[in-house]
């Protein structure tokens, strides 16, 4: 092959890949939603292991510091949001304050769904000795937690989980990437220990 043919074919190949990566980030803007890699390569009838790839590829471009959004991976789904710094203007076009913090109780219910989930109101009530009634509705009206089943015992009792929400705010892929409970039982032993 000489070096004329080659370079023609590497113009296309770049093409096409340029092609791809405006396509990917035009689906994942107008889902709004995560989108599984396995649907992106169905609609664009690429190999996953190349779209991966091409997500990695945009995902760098979009680490610039001039664009206003980020890529964000949760289970092998993607989605476009925007960047924290520009929450302020947001929240101004917007016109209401979506940082409203949670509160302790919130806190509390959260921490506890996240580390033993699926868990029942009662067992939530259970550790922390008092009622978590509305600190539950409050999470689930954040959508950072969600009803994932029942147990099979009189009664059925809901048990809850967190929810794709709840990774993202907490910039995770998945619940394993939680800190460890040991770390925290480390620390809370060295407080002590001051005393």
């Amino acid at each position: 092959m000489d070096k004329i043919n080659y370079l023609q074919m590497e113009f296309e190949e770049e093409e096409k890949r340029s092609k791809y990566l405006s396509a990917i980030e035009a689906l994942l803007f107008v889902s709004g939603e995560p989108l599984a890699i396995k649907e992106i390569a169905r609609v664009l009838e690429l190999e996953i292991n190349y779209v991966k790839m091409l997500l990695n590829e945009l995902g760098r471009s979009l680490e610039d510091t001039s664009r206003g959004v980020k890529l964000i991976a949760l289970n092998d789904c993607y989605q476009l949001v925007t960047k924290s710094e520009n929450s302020d203007y947001i929240q101004l076009l917007l016109k209401k304050n979506v940082r409203q913090t949670l509160s302790q109780a919130s806190l509390e219910s959260l921490a506890i769904i996240a580390y033993r989930q699926p868990i029942t109101r009662i067992e939530i009530d259970e550790i922390r000795g008092v009622k978590s009634d509305s600190a539950i509705q409050k999470l689930i009206e954040r959508n950072l937690i969600k009803e994932v089943g029942r147990l099979e015992v009189p009664g059925r009792p809901i048990q809850f989980g967190t929810t794709e929400e709840f990774l993202r705010q907490f910039n995770l892929h998945e619940i394993k990437e939680l800190p460890s409970l040991d770390l925290f039982e480390v620390a809370v032993d060295e407080n002590e220990s001051k005393e």
